[in-house]
């Protein structure tokens, strides 16, 4: 049996087809789906998503958020949906701007040490080098 799946993002469809596992990061931690899973609804944190298919390599994307929707029925099986807020493959990342855009954030992190920064700004640089340093390692 396999798992029907499709991810998405608000500016295009990044994928849609047929997989054995979906394994994905969610804010509490790491989890799979199979065929035959519970209806389940999870929200993604900044990771990676694998897409495993039989007989095929495996699809690894790089999700920032959103969420991961699982249903199932006896008659349509089990549908997996990534509604993610960003999403690109793996082949897609570039990796020497994802560093370089890393090393920013490093920057404007290691200077909000000298400064008064407010608390937002910091967590959204934070946020930020996260989805940079996830890109650079998945990609690399």
């Amino acid at each position: 049996m396999s798992v029907d799946v499709h991810v998405v993002t608000p500016e295009r469809e990044l994928w849609t087809g047929s997989a054995a596992t979906v394994i994905a990061r969610g804010v509490d931690g790491e989890v799979g789906i199979l065929a035959g899973h519970m209806p389940l609804l999870v929200r993604l944190a900044i990771g990676p998503l694998r897409i495993q298919r039989d007989g095929e390599p495996e699809l690894l994307a790089v999700v920032d958020g959103g969420f991961l929707h699982v249903t199932s029925s006896s008659e349509e099986g089990t549908r997996v949906d990534v509604m993610a807020s960003q999403a690109e493959f793996v082949d897609e990342i570039d990796v020497a701007a994802a560093q370089s855009r890393a090393d920013e954030l490093t920057a404007q992190l290691a200077a909000s040490r000298d400064t008064a920064v407010a608390e937002a700004q910091l967590v959204s640089i934070k946020s930020e080098l996260r989805k940079a340093l996830v890109r650079v390692s998945l990609g690399s």
